[in-house]
């Protein structure tokens, strides 16, 4: 018997200012910039890239392209990113 799976689409998931900021917040706790800003890119999505992008001053393809795991975007990329969804970043001492 054959499985059939569905592909999976987290950005389908994400409705509420709350839920994004639990996804992010739980993907941070990995301390990976790569899968944080993958993570950061279907928060995109989930909002409309196209209003992110305008929002945060950059061009869409710009903004896909920064938010792919291939992308390298600076820090003031993703601080207007945030912003433009209307989140911010917060720092906290790490557990010991």
């Amino acid at each position: 018997m054959t499985k059939k799976y569905q592909d999976y689409d987290t950005s389908e998931f994400l409705e509420t200012e709350d839920d994004i900021a639990r996804y992010l917040n739980a993907v941070a706790e990995y301390n990976d910039p790569e899968t944080f800003q993958t993570a950061l890119g279907k928060v995109a999505k989930a909002r409309g890239m196209s209003s992110i992008a305008k929002e945060a001053n950059v061009s869409r393809e710009s903004l896909y392209r920064s938010l792919s795991a291939e992308g390298n975007p600076s820090f003031q990329t993703i601080s207007k990113v945030l912003a433009s969804m209307g989140l911010r970043l917060t720092i906290q001492p790490a557990e010991a």
